[in-house]
């Protein structure tokens, strides 16, 4: 399985800035170190055309050129600096990378992005460019030039914060299903109401978190029918979480990646991962959660192939 990587482009943050940044070298050490089956890339930039996909031109430039105001400085939560523009562009990069590479294998990761909060004229909440919303409008762009057909697109963001501004970049389009499962007090405040929003309350565990998983899979699966998911498989449910308010165990969320790429792989709808969001207190406890999402979708993308091996002896037997 193909994974892609961007923390060798890493923020110049202020001491004591809040954002664990050291979290995504730490996650490619230890895939190297636990997974070998997985096989890492260093990501690509994502250029300015592929940006205004999502995203204003004028947003696009004002980042790319230093001229954001303090303000949206401020709101994104990272000061402007080359590295972040790098960082930013590499990130959604790496997206568009897995989504290219899902479409053919079943399954791929980028070990950052899931970057949600970012809408089409402004980055907030440690987001600058929303990843999974370009990369959904480029595989569409791509899949009808190569087939003539339309590609329809599910999200599905389990990342504890809703995903605010993927919402609202594709509230008036039916070709992409934005599936939230949140924390309801939580960060964003004011939401943006997405296809399908599951609001929960603050200490929520893994028995009612998975009973509320299995309702909104089955109600996604029965309003839509997509060729393409984007998962953001946030590890900051996590009980250790600085920032989450839910109480999921690490075993709780295995079992949730466990049903989300089973139900994918079932109906033959390939997967891109995100990491999305995780600021443990111990933030080797977020690495460990990340890592774990990946063996499984190691596992998945085996079964994957496995799958498609067979049909095709099947095909070539008869």
């Amino acid at each position: 399985m193909r994974a892609f990587h961007s923390d060798l482009f890493v923020l110049p943050l202020p001491q004591g800035h809040r954002f664990p940044m050291g979290k995504y070298r730490l996650l490619r050490e230890a895939v190297v170190a636990h997974l070998p089956g997985i096989h890492l890339v260093e990501a690509p930039a994502a250029s300015d055309g592929e940006l205004a996909l999502a995203h204003a031109p004028s947003y696009v430039s004002a980042v790319t050129e230093g001229l954001l105001s303090p303000a949206q400085q401020r709101e994104i939560g990272f000061p402007w600096s080359e590295r972040m523009v790098e960082r930013s562009r590499r990130s959604v990069g790496a997206t568009v990378a897995a989504a290219r590479t899902a479409l053919r294998e079943g399954v791929s990761a980028n070990l950052a992005g899931g970057t949600h909060h970012a809408s089409a004229d402004k980055g907030s909440g440690y987001c600058v460019f929303n990843d999974v919303a370009v990369a959904a409008r480029l595989m569409q762009a791509e899949w009808h030039r190569l087939h003539r057909q339309l590609l329809r697109v599910a999200v599905i963001d389990l990342d504890v914060h809703q995903g605010n501004g993927t919402a609202a970049i594709f509230r008036d389009d039916p070709t992409v299903f934005t599936l939230s499962m949140h924390g309801a007090k939580n960060f964003p405040f004011r939401k943006e109401a997405g296809d399908l929003d599951v609001e929960l309350p603050d200490g929520c565990g893994d028995g009612d978190y998975l009973v509320a998983l299995d309702a909104a899979l089955e109600q996604l699966w029965r309003r839509y029918s997509p060729g393409l998911v984007f998962y953001l498989a946030g590890a900051d449910p996590h009980e250790g979480d600085r920032l989450g308010r839910l109480k999921l165990t690490a075993a709780g969320l295995a079992e949730r990646d466990r049903r989300v790429l089973h139900a994918a792989r079932e109906r033959r709808i390939p997967v891109a991962l995100t990491m999305a969001g995780g600021y443990g207190r111990v933030i080797e406890d977020t690495v460990a959660v990340q890592l774990n999402t990946l063996r499984l979708a190691l596992e998945s993308w085996r079964q994957w192939n496995n799958t498609t091996h067979d049909r095709s002896s099947a095909a070539a037997a008869s």
